[in-house]
């Protein structure tokens, strides 16, 4: 190898090397923008297809037979060439399908080759997940999901969550991952005329929970219970539940606005402003409730210290109760004492300086 030609190899490495280099090189922004997985592209090879959702069907070295079809409104594939039998689809997955149709073609084909794969999903709408959560969102049901899969896949519950979620079904479950085909293959693919279609899933007909309000406390979803972590259907609508505010000022360590969560009581409202401070009248604390139709809140008094030494049940608070908490009189035998006693503390604390002086 000449001279020069060795330069030139030289060179062409030097330069591959540099454009690599460059082809790797990011920008912080763009290192840290990495793909965020959602429930629309997971457990598409568990997919069980329905109504409207759309084919691709090929049959090998017979490109004749190739077609796109879509699932009728019974479940059923009944638009491939030459099969005069409907196909049952409907909650089946595409080696299933594949298989019916390969077992079809198989009459007039010497060892089919057949392929399926499913071009568009439009048999399930979304679910909808708003309310206390960081990304209200909606999301393509491929597969079955339980309640807290899908509030993950929503970034998670806020602190603004009053403790509970509704979840609203409005359609039908389409498939159970439970539930057998009920139609065999050879039943559906004899010579006699085809009957009424047999409904793939029963669970599939006009269901009476359809339109109910079912609440689940977040507390119990937690523990993963299968009866408090229900499976989410495509259709469903889940609220998580946001609570209104409740305000306690007034002779309390940190005076503050909260979030009414379900079950608070007085107590532990005023636990979470930091409990009474010691010039507190808690023996009479005030809770100001507005009603409807009312121009003026009902100032509605309790007892704090009998709840707190258990003498009475401690009290519900609702949305918007402002509880104050007020001060004893300056006159006060507790504002009395405490001043005579800082004061002989700060006495106390000067005479030894007045002595060695």
């Amino acid at each position: 190898m000449s001279k020069r030609t060795l330069i030139i190899f030289a060179a062409f490495l030097t330069l591959s090397a540099m454009f690599s280099v460059l082809a790797l090189a990011q920008s912080p922004g763009e290192s840290q923008a990495l793909p965020n997985p959602s429930l629309d592209n997971q457990g598409g090879g568990r997919y069980r297809v329905g109504p409207g959702d759309i084919l691709d069907v090929r049959v090998f070295g017979q490109s004749d037979l190739n077609s796109t079809v879509e699932i009728d409104a019974d479940g059923n594939i009944s638009s491939l060439p030459f099969i005069e039998v409907p196909i049952p689809a409907k909650c089946r997955d595409e080696k299933e399908i594949q298989k019916s149709i390969t077992e079809a073609y198989a009459k007039y084909l010497i060892k089919p080759r057949v392929s399926v794969r499913v071009l568009e999903r439009r048999s399930r709408p979304p679910a909808v997940v708003y309310g206390a959560v960081r990304n209200a969102a909606r999301f393509m049901m491929m597969r079955r999901v339980r309640l807290h899969e899908l509030l993950v896949s929503a970034g998670g519950i806020t602190m603004n969550a009053s403790g509970t979620i509704q979840v609203v079904h409005t359609e039908p479950e389409l498939c159970r991952e439970s539930e057998a085909v009920v139609q065999t293959v050879a039943a559906s693919l004899s010579d006699k005329p085809a009957e009424t279609p047999v409904s793939m899933n029963p669970a599939a007909a006009p269901s009476s929970d359809l339109g109910q309000l079912e609440i689940y406390r977040i507390a119990n979803v937690k523990t993963g219970q299968d009866k408090d972590d229900p499976f989410i259907r495509a259709g469903d609508i889940v609220i998580v539940t946001e609570g209104e505010p409740i305000y306690v000022t007034g002779a309390v360590a940190a005076p503050r606005e909260m979030i009414l969560k379900d079950g608070m009581t007085l107590g532990l409202a005023i636990a979470r402003a930091g409990g009474v401070t010691r010039q507190a009248k808690s023996g009479e604390v005030h809770i100001y409730r507005q009603k409807e139709g009312k121009s003026t809140p009902d100032d509605i008094k309790i007892n704090f210290d009998a709840i707190r030494k258990g003498l009475q049940p401690d009290v519900p608070v609702q949305a918007y109760d402002i509880i104050e908490v007020r001060q004893i009189g300056t006159f006060a035998p507790r504002n009395l004492a405490d001043f005579f006693l800082n004061t002989a503390k700060g006495t106390m604390g000067i005479l030894p300086q007045r002595i060695l002086y």
